[in-house]
């Protein structure tokens, strides 16, 4: 039995095929990005123990339900540009720039670690942001900058946990 191969249709949205690929690109780092804080976030509501159990365990809910939701918006843009989105640990761990954490943290640390993952993925997005206004991808533009707020808000509220 021969597989036949089905014709592509050409995309025409006023947006280069070579900035559709280097966008998408940086939007598969911005999916493996949020999908290791997303994976980070629900392991640490898993985890987390101590005094502050019950108000961590609530927030890192909160966190990694918003996250999960995202991620879908993350892959369809990329496939709305022509490209495959990555949906594989192997490819999420080649593209993030969050790195696993080993074991089970204290709470305190976990807050820590997900300050630093918050902060990273909010450098991916703004790093693509350049190319997505150069090449006149609106959308882009908007879902990078509704990622933005969030990132930086949720950092800004785990690092107030920090303060004494």
């Amino acid at each position: 039995m021969s597989i036949k191969k089905t014709k592509t249709t050409s995309i025409n949205i006023g947006i280069s095929d070579s900035d559709r690929q280097k966008i998408a690109h940086g939007l598969s780092t911005l999916l493996a990005d949020s999908y290791t804080l997303y994976l980070m976030t629900h392991n640490f509501h898993w985890n987390v123990t101590g005094p502050k159990f019950n108000d961590l365990h609530t927030m890192f809910m909160g966190q990694y339900t918003e996250q999960w939701n995202a991620l879908d918006i993350i892959a369809e843009r990329i496939r709305a540009l022509g490209h495959p989105a990555p949906g594989t640990y192997k490819e999420f761990v080649k593209l993030a720039s969050i790195k696993e954490v080993d074991g089970v943290p204290k709470a305190l640390e976990m807050v820590r670690h997900l300050v630093a993952a918050q902060e990273a993925t909010a450098r991916t997005a703004r790093k693509l942001f350049a190319l997505a206004s150069e090449a006149n991808d609106q959308p882009t533009a908007d879902l990078l900058t509704q990622r933005l707020e969030i990132h930086e808000k949720t950092a800004w509220m785990l690092r107030s946990l920090l303060e004494d």
